[in-house]
């Protein structure tokens, strides 16, 4: 068994290296994809334009928009009245609109509120609430160094302090690369096996080798040790990628990381046998990678959508997606380290996954052409 075994995953490297399209899979794909979508998908909100319109200038309504321009976060545009304004942010040529008006110096000297209002674009809602809190953080950071420059007080309820645990810089990329190294690793490695044992079908070499003494319990370690290597590969190359070019900090062990990518890889690779054994068709193969293992990990792990803001019926189908939990173990070791209670269950989850996709193939799998 061994010998054949052996002579198996010896073919198995041959054919990658006559055909090097499952190199390209393992190796090219996750970095052109994780480049792509690195620098394409962002929650950051930076350098947004927006309109100011100042009915009365003075010297407070003068410090505060240069209190406005100096964040990173907004590039103000003045604007001689609201109604040109307004009409801009129709056209989308600013995101939001800070209209001060004329009796905002006299309010804010007798103590009242000043009477500014903020109108921002909402067809974004997630952008409109950021762009929000951000303008109301720089009228209270303002408020508090007019205060201390004023020598009065600085009247407010409470204050408040901020800590922001595992990701303090507030970076997006670091919240998502991590997550997207799980949708591009489910979608590569069940590509590499269904892509790969489809075309086998149609060349007709998978015939031959059931004309072989081999069991189809070495036929299936054949394909999947090969593989399993590559992946890993594939599965390195990216987080060296997300450490170098994306900046994104690894808290936790290389170790507990590594366990866990050949835990998920197991469950992706026996997607992808899966699927080459109820489709023969390299095109059918790839469309069906596409539409099981990519889409649902992209749409429903966690990735960019929040599991728990999703209706009930959608998260219960949630748990039988497998980037959910290598999402939740990416960004645990990424961030926050080697918390066990999290890694644990969603490991225990991924190897019951990979029971179950490896004993259907093995199951589905038979030493016969029909």
């Amino acid at each position: 068994m061994k010998r054949r075994l052996g002579a198996l995953i010896r073919k198995e490297f041959l054919q990658i290296l006559r055909d090097p399209s499952a190199i390209a899979i393992a190796f090219v794909m996750p970095a052109s994809l994780l480049f792509l979508f690195g620098y394409g998908v962002s929650l950051d909100a930076r350098h947004v334009p927006v309109a100011v319109v100042v009915e009365l200038p003075d010297s407070d309504t003068a410090s505060f928009v240069a209190g406005l321009a100096q964040s990173p976060y907004f590039e103000p545009q003045s604007f001689m009245d609201v109604t040109t304004a307004r009409a801009a942010l129709r056209q989308r040529q600013v995101e939001g609109i800070l209209w001060l008006r004329h009796d905002f110096s006299r309010r804010l000297l007798r103590g009242d509120t000043a009477p500014f209002s903020i109108i921002v674009n909402g067809v974004d809602a997630n952008s409109a609430r950021l762009l929000e809190g951000y303008l109301q953080g720089v009228w209270q950071n303002w408020l508090q160094q007019r205060a201390r420059t004023s020598g009065q007080p600085f009247a407010v309820p409470a204050y408040s302090t901020d800590r922001i645990w595992f990701n303090p810089a507030l970076r997006s990329r670091n919240y998502l690369v991590p997550g997207l190294i799980a949708v591009i690793m489910t979608l590569i490695g069940a590509l590499l096996t269904a892509m790969v044992v489809a075309r086998e079908w149609e060349r007709g070499t998978m015939e031959a080798l059931m004309a072989t003494p081999v069991t189809i319990s070495e036929i299936l370690l054949g394909k999947l040790l090969p593989y399993f290597f590559m992946g890993m590969g594939g599965m390195a190359l990216s987080v060296v990628l997300a450490l170098s070019l994306f900046a994104v900090p690894l808290v936790g062990s290389v170790w507990a990381l590594s366990a866990a990518s050949a835990l998920f890889l197991l469950v992706a690779l026996g997607m992808g046998l899966l699927i080459s054994t109820l489709a023969r068709n390299q095109f059918v193969a790839g469309q069906l990678a596409v539409i099981v293992t990519f889409l649902p990990a992209f749409m429903l792990s966690g990735f960019i959508f929040d599991i728990g803001s999703m209706p009930a019926p959608v998260q219960f189908v949630t748990h039988v997606v497998a980037a959910r939990y290598f999402v939740s173990i990416l960004q645990t070791v990424f961030l926050a380290g080697d918390l066990w209670p999290v890694l644990l269950a969603n490991s225990a989850a991924l190897a019951v996954m990979a029971v179950i996709f490896l004993g259907l193939t093995w199951r589905q799998s038979r030493k016969r052409l029909d």
